[in-house]
């Protein structure tokens, strides 16, 4: 059927485990970039704090990282301010150009 979205069966490799996910065919990649993402972060910090830290302490350092990243981006996409300083100075230039003429 037309539009009707293909859910497919994947094995993503996370660190050091297999998980079984049903995923929208179209949306695959993006898991397979969030399971390198989490491997890859993960790895980073096991071999930062190799024998001194937990897995445990390490998964959850992994965790703040991301959901850090995340929250950096998401502040870098937020444009309501800046939508709000522009209509300001729009409203001003055009308040000064209408009283000059």
């Amino acid at each position: 059927m037309e539009g009707e979205e293909r859910i497919i069966h994947i094995r993503l490799h996370v660190y050091d485990m297999d998980i079984p996910v049903n995923v929208v065919q179209e949306e695959e990649p993006f898991y397979r970039n969030a399971a390198k993402l989490i491997t890859d972060t993960v790895n980073h910090y096991s071999e930062q704090y190799k024998g001194t830290k937990s897995t445990k302490e390490i998964l959850y350092m992994s965790m703040i990282a991301i959901a850090l990243n995340f929250e950096f981006l998401k502040e870098s996409k937020d444009t309501d301010r800046y939508d709000n300083i522009l209509k300001t100075l729009t409203a001003e230039i055009e308040n000064a150009l209408g009283e000059k003429s």
